[in-house]
């Protein structure tokens, strides 16, 4: 008798053994075996007879993702050996140095160090070629291969040689656990901090959060409140009379971060409701503690504003606290859970869509297939075409750069028209002395919005 024989004949003795034990239990157990026995028999024939020689993880890898590649874009498998980078991905965070690259006419030009990275305290400007990573030439190399030479261990020093104009300088600096800052200004000042007013008559302020991570909230708060330590007036003690709240391009993030923004600007009401086949249905809801509330408060969003960006000007807007200016968000309002694999938690990661989030006034913000109706809509549209987008964003990019070499000096930075809208929405409010959003008339879309199914 063979191996697989006497495994087959063990397989059912168990299984019956089980249903014995665990009456109304066999269709289910019988139906998960004929899963499992198919796939083992396929993959038998595919290792032993398959003309070339096969990768065994990568056929394991395979089979999961056919298993779940039809559900959503957001269902997702996370190898053992990806599951660092992906937890370091959630916390907006990662090891190295901090340099913003881009490969220009085959060169790797420094876009921007990161705000208080090892590159930023070192010295590394805008502007720089790396033409060395620790004497080693990078000629020739793509960005991929220069990026993972110099990343490396934590805590390590690594050497990078920069053209800077017409001279080679040579800089060292140690690898550490980066964050990337999500809670930006509208322009640098000559230091390289943040100026946050767009108009200072009335002082209209102006803050974006490019996605929420673990620090967003506080960070939020340092900068309405102040950092005492540093001692830095928050811009609440500047005078600030009306606030411009920049979602756009946000992807999302953390939920409990995207809860406690909201929080942060209303007394009452309720923020968001998950809703799951097999979940119970979840209720967040403010608690009082709102302190940034007697000022009035626009919301930039669009297209590209997605799940927690989506939560947080939809959950503003039902609760009547904001004005949302620009165009209909994403669509992207469901839940994933991460579930640990095998008995040790050592197979690996599934990130599983379970709920969807539904905003105060009952509205679903996810975008299901062939559905018209999605995401959340602006009191205020103005649309921009791909090229306005584009420009926005090369425009948002170009803000953040910082340390730039001597000459140069970008461009006077292109109209923001949306932005523009939002400025004029916040002098009207202060004008009349309300947050009220009604005050201001609804001004919807004056064409169709069309953009592409993300699940189509």
């Amino acid at each position: 008798m063979t191996r697989e024989r006497i495994a087959w004949i063990v397989s059912v003795f168990l299984l019956a053994l089980l249903a014995f034990q665990s009456p109304g239990s066999m269709a289910p157990r019988q139906d998960e075996y004929d899963w499992v026995r198919t796939l083992i028999e396929v993959r038998r024939q595919v290792v032993n007879n398959y003309v070339d020689p096969v990768n065994d993880q990568q056929l394991h890898e395979k089979a999961i993702d056919g298993l779940i590649s039809d559900l959503d874009p957001y269902t997702n498998y996370i190898a053992p050996e990806h599951e660092d980078e992906f937890n370091r991905m959630l916390d907006n965070n990662f090891h190295g140095v901090g340099i913003s690259l881009e490969m220009q006419s085959g060169k790797a030009l420094v876009i921007t160090p990161i705000d208080d990275s090892p590159a930023d305290k070192a010295g590394v400007q805008a502007g720089d070629v790396i033409i060395k990573v620790n004497g080693q030439s990078i000629v020739g190399k793509n960005l991929e291969e220069i990026v993972k030479l110099i990343a490396g261990p934590l805590n390590t020093p690594v050497t990078l040689t920069m053209q800077r104009g017409q001279q080679s300088v040579d800089i060292t600096m140690n690898r550490q656990q980066v964050f990337v800052p999500t809670v930006k200004g509208h322009q640098r000042n000559a230091d390289d901090s943040w100026n946050y007013f767009v108009s200072d008559a009335p002082k209209v302020a102006y803050i974006r959060i490019s996605q929420f991570d673990g620090r967003t909230f506080d960070d939020l708060k340092k900068v309405l409140d102040g950092d005492s330590a540093a001692g830095k007036p928050g811009l609440i003690k500047q005078g600030l009379q009306g606030l411009i709240l920049d979602l756009r391009f946000n992807p999302g993030g953390l939920l409990d971060q995207a809860v406690a923004v909201v929080k942060s600007f209303i007394k009452n009401g309720v923020i968001v409701r998950t809703k799951g086949r097999n979940r119970p249905e979840k209720v967040e809801e403010a608690d009082g503690s709102g302190s940034y509330t007697g000022f009035p408060l626009v919301v930039l969003v669009n297209n590209g504003s997605a799940s927690a960006a989506e939560i947080v000007s939809g959950s503003l807007q039902d609760n009547k606290r904001a004005v949302l200016v620009g165009q209909r968000t994403f669509g992207k309002g469901s839940v994933q859970e991460v579930v640990k694999l095998g008995d040790d938690g050592k197979d690996g990661e599934l990130k599983l869509t379970v709920a969807y989030y539904y905003l105060p006034s009952g509205r679903l913000v996810h975008r299901k297939k062939g559905a018209t109706d999605w995401g959340v809509e602006p009191r205020v549209v103005i649309a921009l075409d791909d090229a306005g987008q584009h420009a926005l964003h090369e425009s948002m990019s170009e803000a953040e750069t910082i340390h730039r070499q001597q000459g140069t000096q970008p461009a006077t930075r292109p109209v923001d028209v949306q932005l523009e809208r939002a400025v004029r929405v916040a002098k009207t409010l202060i004008e009349q002395k309300t947050i009220d959003p009604s005050v201001i008339a609804p001004q919807p879309a004056t064409r169709p919005e069309i953009a592409p199914n993300p699940e189509d």
